[in-house]
Order: C-alpha cells, then structure tokens, then sequence
C-alpha cells in the first residue's frame, strides 16, 4: 500500500535491529526497533553493539550491527504486523541503545505511528536535555524508564554519567498523571551494584512522590550479551555477579512496595 508523504519520513537513522513479536517491550504483540547509541555505559549492559551510532562488524567480519534507514523504512516494517496489534492490543516500542541519541528519528517514527493508530511505547534511561523528551511524550501511550542507582557517585561509576538530569526528567515527566500515557520506571537489580535496602528505599519513596508513574518493575539481572561483548574484542566487566534468586526479588519487591506498586 502507498502512503502519503508525510513531514519526517526521509529523515535516516541507524537502526540496530527490528525484533517482531514481542510480548515483553509493552502490552501485545510489539515490533521492537532498536536504535544505535547510547550515552551511558552500564557496566552490565546486554547489548554493547548498541553503543555507538555508527555501524560495526564482529573482529572477524562475520556480522554486521546497525543499518541507515529512514522514518519510512521503518514505518513499512512496523506496518506489516498492524493486525497482530490489532488483535492483541500491540504495537510498536522504541528501544537501544538509548533512543534519545536520535531523538529527531525516534519522535518522527512514534508521531507517524500514532498518526497511524498504533499503540506506541519507549524504552529509555531520560538520559537527553528535556526539550528532547518533551515532545516524544505527547506521541506515547506507555514509556518504560530505566533507573539504576539512585547515588550519584555510583551511578557515574557504574553508567559512565551523573543521574541529576535522568532524575530531574524524570520527575518532570511524572509530576502529573498523562490521562494517555502510561510511565513505567524499570530497575535492573544487579547484585551488590543496586540491590541494597538504602538505595532500593530511595527509590521507591522517590518514585512514591510522582503522581504520573504507574508502577515500578524490577528486572533481575542476567548474563545475555556476554558473547556479543567477545565478538567485539570487549571485555565484560560483571562476570562475576551471580543472577539473584527468586527470594532475593521478593525481600527487593517487599522494600519498595511499601512506597510504591512494584512488579517483579
């Protein structure tokens, strides 16, 4: 089917993948498309190849990460499963990466999309100046925000940046409840780096204050992405950080509910 043309739709982007049939980035079935580059360098990360914008390949030369492609290459993807998010109440989800490292790119495909009537959903850290955010947040109907630690020295060690402006952010966009937009903030627990009662308690009361987060998720840390970091020539820096065990979500899960509705 031809489309129109439509404000934004030549403008290129590096797009690491597309994944279609999610069922864990957002309600329904989703197309996930993962953006290249990211500011922050989680020590943790599963998914290095997503660092740089640019497009890399393997030592060997065996695989290449990320390709050009404009708003509308994506959207022709993205359309291809319109009945799957019609019958299961899906969409699409940006993710990284961090999707603010383009932030243009990602506010065109989400504002076409919702043009379109597909459901729309982020994964971010808020990690961009607000005025970056801003407009992306009236193209949303659900923005998954990551918070790793709230201490800003071990934040900087563990990520690579402060976490004043992710926090600030974060705060604005959750001030006020959006009657369209659900915020979902996410914590990867990766034992002994963010796991601890003090640092979990400041979080939830932090997140407790915000009338417009909808709930807290806790993520339990896991080693996938370990063999991408070898591909790459990149060494893994938690190789020794056990995945924590089911108790251990749970004695998390009782600390933060007490301020805030937590998921596990």
């Amino acid at each position: 089917m031809m489309y129109q043309t439509y404000e934004g739709m030549d403008i290129e982007g590096t797009v690491l993948r597309i994944e279609k049939s999610s069922i864990f980035d957002g309600d329904g079935l989703r197309t996930v498309v993962f953006l290249k580059g990211c500011p922050l360098r989680c020590k943790w990360c599963s998914t290095p190849e997503s660092y740089q914008k640019k497009i890399q390949t393997t030592l060997d030369g065996t695989i290449t990460y990320g390709q050009i492609m404009t708003v509308e290459d994506v959207m022709v993807e993205v359309r291809k499963d319109s009945l799957f998010y019609f019958h299961s109440g899906g969409g699409v989800t940006l993710s990284g990466g961090e999707i603010l490292a383009q932030p243009e790119f990602a506010y065109h495909i989400l504002r076409r999309s919702c043009y379109e009537g597909i459901n729309t959903a982020i994964e971010s850290s808020f990690n961009a100046d607000w005025d970056k955010i801003e407009p992306i947040l009236g193209c949303l109907d659900t923005a998954f925000v990551d918070m790793k630690l709230m201490d800003p020295e071990r934040h900087k060690y563990y990520t690579g940046v402060d976490n004043a402006l992710i926090l600030s952010n974060i705060e604005k966009a959750g001030k006020e409840r959006r009657p369209n937009m659900k915020m979902i903030i996410r914590r990867p627990l990766i034992p002994g780096v963010n796991d601890s009662k003090e640092d979990l308690t400041a979080l939830a009361q932090f997140l407790g204050d915000l009338k417009g987060v909808d709930h807290l998720q806790l993520l339990p840390y896991h080693r996938l992405g370990t063999d991408t970091y070898r591909k790459l020539g990149m060494e893994y820096p938690l190789a020794e950080i056990e995945v924590p065990s089911e108790e251990h979500m749970q004695w998390c899960k009782d600390i933060t509910e007490k301020y805030v509705k937590t998921i596990i």
